[in-house]
């Protein structure tokens, strides 16, 4: 089973591309392989996730989330800059810190992908 996270914490429209990239590449060459893969944002990243953030990947992380990958926001960086909770797409899941999840990730055999 190939397990990956791949961390986002900028936020800036060319790092979110790169991320959804990485993603889109990594599941062209594993087609129909078993796979674990988690977007996750946090610190200033956490902005992409938020509706006036996302408009213009919205589509292709519906695509994605429906090939099983996960998008993960960090509770902590939304009460820092603000962003509420109905701010965050449905397909995002909130946690509570993201840097817990990516140490717990790694511990668990993901790799870690920064893009």
């Amino acid at each position: 089973m190939y397990k990956a996270i791949f961390h986002v914490d900028q936020n800036d429209e060319s790092v979110m591309t790169l991320a959804l990239n990485n993603v889109v590449n990594l599941l062209k060459a594993i087609p129909g392989e078993e796979h674990d893969l988690i977007v996750i944002f946090n610190g200033p990243g956490a902005h992409l996730l938020a509706w006036d953030g996302v408009a213009a990947h919205l589509e292709r992380i519906k695509a994605l989330v429906g090939e099983g990958v996960r998008f993960q926001v960090c509770r902590n960086a939304m009460v820092r800059y603000e962003i509420a909770e109905d701010q965050v797409i449905e397909e995002c899941e909130i946690i509570p810190a993201g840097i817990l999840s990516l140490i717990n990730f790694q511990n668990d055999g993901f790799s870690y992908i920064k893009p």
